[in-house]
């Protein structure tokens, strides 16, 4: 198959296109360019030179002569700390020019990137961009589309590292005790290649993509566990002026702060969550328990002492005596 990956280069786009093209698929690789795209193009991908989040390249081009395109969203963490409004304003825009890229070309089939919650047309912070990026794909009729419903990144949980370290402790904003879902990136990769090369024939598809469900208590217990020490989990209330006000002083905008109480009481109130029964779910390799394992506990042990000039994170702060 001749398959497009947009965000070639990136954390999910670079395991995915070694992935196909050690299946022996074709592949053109979307990048800004830069070394991580020579290593792709010198294992066998077509580079392409443009991006849809800047609308740069000849995009109608790219999909031209391809049987199926893998598409996602960059988060721009910019946007977010100068103007919510143009973040979330950003993801119908690219899902525009997917739509006039995609629909006078070859492709029939399309795997996105989405997220839990992207069926709610609410306020919910991180997870109404994907709901753009869904409505709008949905709008190509002669296309068969995979939404893939992502979880969260196991990988985010490497903020904690050094919270662990220095406090024995983790502190977030989620209530202690709800289960989410968690998923690795290379577990996404994985999957989206199966979906892009076995494709079912359904013309659309909502796939939740998380491997078990885990609460912040659940988390600290299986880092203790690996660490060998207590390890807690703090609950931050947002609710608290002086959390808010530490949290703008020194570490963030108020379009950050907002963009972040907006998703977390998405996820507490339940407005946002996986529908499906775990056992619905595509399975997927890692647990949480083995990334930890193979992944966040490497990295801790790699230095694992408290260093007295840390630079203070706002997770960091969280998680201080």
């Amino acid at each position: 198959m001749r398959i497009a990956v947009v965000g070639a280069t990136g954390r999910i786009g670079r395991k995915l296109t070694r992935t196909l093209l050690g299946a022996g698929h074709q592949v053109r690789a979307l990048s800004r360019g830069g070394p991580a795209l020579e290593e792709l193009v010198s294992l066998g991908a077509e580079p392409f030179i443009g991006s849809f989040d800047e609308g740069t390249g000849d995009l109608h081009a790219f999909f031209r002569d391809v049987d199926a395109a893998f598409l996602m969203v960059k988060t721009d963490w910019n946007k977010i700390k100068t103007d919510w409004n143009d973040f979330e304003g950003h993801y119908p825009v690219v899902a525009q020019r997917f739509v006039d890229a995609l629909e006078k070309s070859d492709v029939k089939l399309a795997v996105s990137l989405s997220a839990m919650g992207s069926e709610v047309n609410a306020k919910t912070g991180h997870f109404k961009g994907f709901h753009h990026l869904d409505t709008k794909l949905n709008e190509l009729g002669s296309i068969d589309l995979v939404h893939l419903r992502g979880a969260w990144f196991m990988e985010d949980t490497v903020q904690w590292i050094r919270p662990v370290a220095r406090y024995g402790r983790i502190a977030w904003s989620c209530l202690p005790d709800l289960k989410m879902p968690w998923v690795a990136i290379d577990d996404i990769a994985w999957l989206a290649a199966g979906e892009l090369t076995n494709p079912s024939g359904r013309h659309r598809v909502n796939l939740e993509v998380g491997s078990e469900d885990i609460s912040m208590n659940d988390l600290a217990a299986i880092i203790s566990a690996q660490v060998g020490k207590p390890v807690d989990y703090r609950y931050i209330d947002t609710k608290r002026e002086e959390v808010k006000a530490e949290f703008i002083g020194r570490f963030g905008t108020p379009e950050r702060w907002n963009y972040d109480i907006l998703t977390t009481e998405a996820l507490n109130s339940g407005l946002v969550k996986f529908h499906g029964q775990h056992e619905d779910r595509p399975q997927l390799p890692t647990t949480m328990e083995a990334f930890i394992h193979d992944v966040w506990k490497p990295s801790y042990l790699a230095n694992p002492a408290p260093l007295e000039d840390d630079r203070e994170t706002f997770a960091l702060w969280c998680a201080k005596d």
